[in-house]
């Protein structure tokens, strides 16, 4: 990839007591990593140098105060505040949580404006971060209500794709919450980003069963055979590769998830308990749907190895690929799809 190709990826800090800075500084201890992408990192100079500092790093980074300043083949260190803040390795508390925030907010201003071209966040901690501006379960439903587009989260190692039908509700509601419009919804999302971010012109999809043994015909529940079963139909007769339901025991332990190119979970552990046993520490969280890219590591803020320099950077490293990866592949699609007329005529 040459200079002028290079993407600009913007990243949110995250939790500053957390691995969040750890992660991001042992990525660009690489100096290889350069020559992909031009980094813009949402936060304050002053704690990526606490965090250089703590972790013997001689990685060298470009300060600036605003986005006109950053420079190809540097680590950009954009200040989203300029006070001093007080850093508690490993604690949880108001102050980490607040300027998580900062970070974000600035972050996805420059990915809304297109002064970045994609964001990678660094884990938060979805407690502390509460305030009266962030009322959210998580990163992905704050970028939902900032960007546009209908947001669906994919959890995503080499060929393993998982999407949840819910995703952060209690149990108790997600048989009341399945619906054959919540199931087509996610299906059609998750039809089009396999088309236009991952190049699979017929994705093969399977969507797994929401009781055990998909049900046994009624013996354990209504819901595969009443909502499930005949929502795979319709979707069948539309021409979608849609498959299931399956039961999640046997479909991973058989590794039937090798024969699709991704999988509709019913709920948040169904989905993420297999997909992690899999690929913990490989995986990465895609915020597809949206008109702008995001990406994540599949860990959180690890604050009992905060400042032990046990991070393993490999996640974060590995969603930072797939943001650039991700957004080439959807620049080709829309490329494609926005000249078909043109090419057409002149046919």
């Amino acid at each position: 990839m040459n200079k002028e190709s290079k993407i600009k990826i913007g990243i949110s800090i995250g939790d500053i007591n957390g691995i969040g800075a750890e992660v991001i500084i042992k990525t660009f201890d690489d100096k290889r990593m350069l020559d992909f992408c031009t980094p813009v990192i949402f936060g304050s100079s002053k704690v990526i140098s606490f965090y250089k500092k703590m972790l013997n790093s001689n990685v060298s980074i470009h300060s600036v105060s605003n986005i006109g300043q950053i420079v190809d083949g540097k680590i950009n260190v954009l200040n989203a505040w300029k006070e001093d803040v007080e850093i508690t390795v490993g604690k949880s508390n108001e102050v980490g949580g607040k300027y998580a925030f900062f970070s974000l907010k600035e972050a996805t201003k420059a990915l809304k404006n297109g002064s970045i071209d994609a964001l990678v966040t660094a884990p938060i901690n979805k407690e502390n971060i509460q305030s009266d501006e962030f009322k959210f379960a998580g990163h992905t439903e704050y970028l939902e209500s900032e960007l546009e587009g209908d947001s669906l989260m994919i959890l995503m190692a080499e060929r393993l794709r998982v999407v949840l039908a819910t995703g952060h509700i209690p149990i108790a509601e997600i048989a009341k919450t399945i619906t054959p419009a919540l199931i087509k919804s996610k299906v059609n999302l998750m039809y089009k980003t396999l088309v236009q971010d991952f190049e699979i012109s017929r994705p093969k999809i399977a969507l797994l069963g929401l009781n055990p043994h998909c049900g046994d015909n009624g013996v354990i529940g209504n819901e595969d055979d009443d909502i499930i079963k005949p929502t795979v139909l319709e979707l069948q007769e539309e021409g979608k590769l849609v498959y299931g339901p399956f039961a999640a025991d046997g479909f991973f332990g058989s590794k039937a998830y090798q024969q699709f190119d991704a999988i509709l979970a019913m709920y948040h552990d169904q989905g993420l308990a297999p997909f992690k046993t899999l690929s913990f520490g490989k995986g990465v969280n895609f915020t597809a749907g949206l008109n702008k890219i995001r990406t994540s590591p599949d860990h959180g803020t690890a604050f009992e190895i905060a400042g032990k320099n046990k991070a393993d950077e490999s996640s974060f490293k590995e969603a930072l690929f797939k943001a650039i990866e991700i957004y080439g592949k959807r620049s080709n699609y829309q490329e494609l799809t926005r000249n078909t007329l043109k090419k057409t005529k002149r046919e």
